[in-house]
């Protein structure tokens, strides 16, 4: 093959029916110029190589597996990823997400673009796929769009919470030699973590403002090896965001001192409390036996 335009990082741990979906996403698509390595964070080998064995031979060899004996965590294995490849541009594809065909052809036409030469990455708008595990197999319940409303993933939403997940972000490989790997420390949240740092260097945009290019498969109804991060370890998530918006005010104080975050704590504080006692004045003036002698007095004018 000709030298790989994308990298692909794949973590995956005892998920092998979720692989293979994974991999014949990446197989099935239109740019082919692809290197595709795959982190075993501590799962049973033999599940990992026997879909390995599936991808189709003309694509076999662009795959390659590192097994680990011992989990490292989830950002461990992304960096492992990262080290192991070559490519220019890279993307995390989770192991039970998928793209459409022409993602990585699109994003790279984008990116190859003289235009967005100056552009981190670029992220496709984001299609959740509502999924059940049945029977040994998964079996869909519905689609949605991720964040239908924004117009582009800007910094300032970004940081209330993540507004795109890995698999819909395909980046250039030197944000990494600017910005540093993933934060290893995090349980959780460390594409978050990169992201804002993204953010801050310079704006994103979408890919297509309508039509989404990556599947994030969710199953709210399944734990364990089939759960999803965002659901299962939905405690880690709050942990960890705490852990990290802490230390940023933190590192903010010292630089600048407490001064506007004291302000802004108060002032918020107050304004929520005044909402509050707006919003039970409202609901005692309109209460609903107000409102009924309201009506009988516009009808009968009594």
């Amino acid at each position: 093959m000709n030298e790989p335009r994308v990298a692909i990082v794949v973590r995956t741990k005892d998920r092998p029916r979720f692989l293979d979906r994974a991999l014949r996403s990446i197989s099935s698509q239109t740019l082919t110029e692809w290197e595709c390595v795959i982190i075993n964070d501590g799962g049973d080998p033999a599940g990992v190589d026997a879909m390995v064995a599936r991808v189709p031979e003309a694509f076999r060899e662009q795959v390659r597996v590192l097994h680990r004996q011992e989990s490292h965590g989830r950002w461990a294995s992304a960096n492992a990823g990262v080290t192991m490849t070559t490519a220019p541009y890279l993307v995390l594809h989770d192991d039970d997400d998928s793209w459409h065909p022409s993602f990585l052809a699109e994003a790279v036409r984008y990116l190859d673009s003289e235009k967005n030469a100056a552009r981190g990455g670029v992220v496709s708008k984001i299609e959740i796929v509502w999924e059940k595990v049945e029977g040994g197999d998964y079996v869909e319940l519905g689609r949605e769009i991720f964040q239908p409303h924004l117009a582009a993933p800007t910094l300032g939403d970004t940081m209330l919470h993540n507004r795109f997940v890995p698999i819909g972000f395909v980046y250039r490989r030197t944000l990494h030699d600017e910005l540093g790997l993933y934060d290893e420390r995090l349980p959780v949240v460390g594409d978050w973590s990169f992201t804002m740092k993204v953010l801050t260097k310079g704006p994103l945009e979408y890919l297509d403002a309508k039509k989404p290019y990556a599947y994030w498969h969710q199953r709210p109804s399944s734990a364990g090896s089939d759960g999803n991060s965002v659901i299962s370890s939905s405690t880690d998530h709050a942990a960890v965001d705490a852990q990290l918006r802490d230390e940023a005010l933190r590192a903010w104080v010292a630089e600048n001192g407490p001064g506007l975050p004291l302000y802004l704590t108060k002032f918020i504080d107050q304004r929520l409390v005044d909402v509050e006692a707006r919003i039970r004045d409202d609901i005692a003036r309109y209460s609903l036996p107000e409102r009924a002698l309201r009506v009988l007095k516009a009808k009968f004018g009594k």
